[in-house]
């Protein structure tokens, strides 16, 4: 029991912290912006994701991976790293949107409550979720609670627009929404990086699998929810 309990708790942490996680696509790029923007790795409802803030977070990520004994592994494994950080960034702004038009937000307790359920599903706490992290998601330590916002955030969209992400009906709602907030804020990528879908809420080449993630977050964390 305890043995399924530990494994669940896994697969949950990973499932929820890794919405904008590890995608094939593009080439690394030192990259600067298109003429329209320059200086930008994409434009977002008309403010900047400027490429030295996306190196920012390719570069703590790399230094964390260069810390771990597994270093040669992890970055073997996610070599498509600036992709998947734009990816990220550029997702976070439209769930914002999706969630300014839902009339729902996430608090600053409603983040640590469910990190502190995340480290408690560990056998080695806080500690190993920051290492599974950094394995699975290209997460450092300090990049944990936007994922874990990012999670809850998206979480009380679904609730919002539908109340039930493991139904195709509610699944389906929740992609209206995040379409209708991408197409809102009209984003503008910088195509050495790809190109964006609104339909798909991603870069070109990335996976979409996010909603399975929501729909598996549901489930397990119903009985667990203490």
């Amino acid at each position: 029991m305890n043995r399924l309990k530990r494994r669940s708790s896994r697969r949950r942490t990973v499932l929820i912290l890794s919405s904008a996680a590890l995608v094939a696509g593009v080439p690394l790029l030192a990259a600067c912006g298109t003429s329209a923007h320059p200086g930008a790795a994409a434009v977002v409802g008309g403010k900047r994701i400027s490429v030295s803030s996306l190196q920012a977070q390719v570069n703590a990520v790399r230094t964390a991976q260069k810390a771990s004994p597994q270093a040669a592994t992890l970055i073997s494994n996610s070599a498509q790293l600036n992709q998947a950080k734009l990816n990220g960034m550029i997702f976070d702004r439209v769930l914002d949107r999706a969630a300014k038009d839902a009339g729902v937000s996430a608090t600053r307790h409603e983040v640590q409550v469910a990190r502190q359920r995340a480290a408690a599903g560990q056998p080695g706490g806080e500690k190993q979720l920051e290492a599974t992290l950094l394995q699975q998601a290209a997460i450092t330590p300090g990049q944990i609670d936007g994922a874990v916002r990012r999670d809850v955030l998206m979480s009380k969209v679904a609730k919002a627009v539908g109340g039930d992400t493991t139904t195709p009906a509610g699944q389906q709602k929740l992609l209206t929404a995040l379409t209708k907030a991408s197409k809102e804020l009209n984003v503008d990528v910088n195509p050495r990086y790809g190109t964006w879908s609104d339909t798909k809420v991603a870069l070109g080449n990335t996976k979409t699998d996010w909603i399975k993630q929501v729909t598996q977050q549901a489930k397990q964390q119903e009985p667990t929810g203490a």
